[in-house]
């Protein structure tokens, strides 16, 4: 199959693409660079950088005509979304109906979209959290991601286009960006591993449900050839302190650094954790990896790298 990743430099893209490559398929990477690495980029896969919200990326995706795209860029900021929400909504909203609009000309056959289980859902009532759970978010970033979804709804009921939305839990694993907001597990690594001091916002209580990059890929591979249209969550439905995170990190990568803490930020959660039961169901899927596992691999990925 040709498949079109976008987001195909980035942390979680450059591993579905490495993943599409060695199954054999045609892979075309659909990123403008401005948070992905071009040196994630699978040397078999084609690179093509154009900002999706661009007239270029939708003759792209006209011309190539692919059966699948795999969609992961995004503005994935929570914190910008809440500081700017106009331009997280241009990114994820208008964006995305660019590439939308002209999957639906190339009579593209399946849509993979990576949407949020830890945003989509707000506060909910009950934990792991269903798909049948109230979506009430928090953030301009869930509302995006919330949205996109419905588009998605919309184009399979007018336009026949399957898709399938995968609301991930907190993902995390080597080449995770330690510079950004989403992944505090890179981020300890890193600071960790050069000897400095990290910062946890509140008291550290709150919980996520983190889930390894490569059952997260598993995933991505199960949707990209099923034929099961919906949203699923994908996470492992247990959930972990970031001060239990921290002591777990601490632990593998040693270093002199300690931790302090500031106030929460707003839009965040107190508590995340998705029940994946739904995707074993469609198609499946469960994780693979435990988080001791994950964080071993992770730590030795950034300790490579110091």
């Amino acid at each position: 199959m040709k498949i079109i990743v976008t987001g195909g430099a980035g942390f979680i893209g450059s591993h579905i693409v490495d993943a599409c490559v060695d199954a054999g398929h045609e892979v075309i990477v659909l990123d403008d660079l401005s948070s992905g690495r071009r040196d994630n980029i699978n040397p078999k896969a084609r690179l093509e950088q154009f900002d999706i919200r661009s007239p270029e990326a939708a003759r792209l995706i006209e011309s190539e005509k692919p059966d699948i795209i795999d969609h992961h860029a995004a503005q994935m900021n929570v914190r910008r979304s809440v500081e700017d929400p106009s331009f997280d909504a241009d990114v994820n909203l208008l964006g995305f109906i660019n590439l939308l609009e002209a999957a639906r000309k190339a009579d593209c056959k399946r849509i993979v979209f990576a949407s949020s289980g830890g945003a989509v859902y707000g506060e909910p009532g009950k934990f792991p959290t269903p798909e049948d759970e109230p979506t009430r978010p928090i953030c301009p970033y869930g509302v995006s991601k919330l949205a996109g979804e419905q588009y998605l709804f919309y184009y399979q009921r007018v336009y026949g286009l399957e898709y399938i939305a995968l609301r991930y839990a907190n993902v995390y694993g080597p080449r995770q960006d330690p510079h950004g907001e989403a992944g505090v597990i890179a981020i300890f690594c890193q600071q960790l591993l050069a000897g400095k001091d990290v910062t946890i916002n509140d008291d550290g209580l709150q919980t996520r449900d983190y889930v390894y990059v490569a059952d997260v890929v598993a995933a991505n591979m199960a949707a990209i050839t099923g034929s099961f249209v919906g949203a699923v969550n994908i996470g492992t439905g247990v959930e972990t302190t970031v001060v239990e995170l921290y002591e777990r990190v601490k632990q593998r990568a040693g270093g002199p650094g300690t931790s302090s803490h500031v106030p929460a930020k707003a839009g965040e959660l107190r508590r995340s954790a998705v029940d994946a039961g739904a995707a074993g169901a469609a198609f499946g899927w469960k994780p693979r990896f435990s988080l001791d596992e994950g964080f071993d691999a992770t730590v030795e990925f950034f300790a490579s790298r110091v």
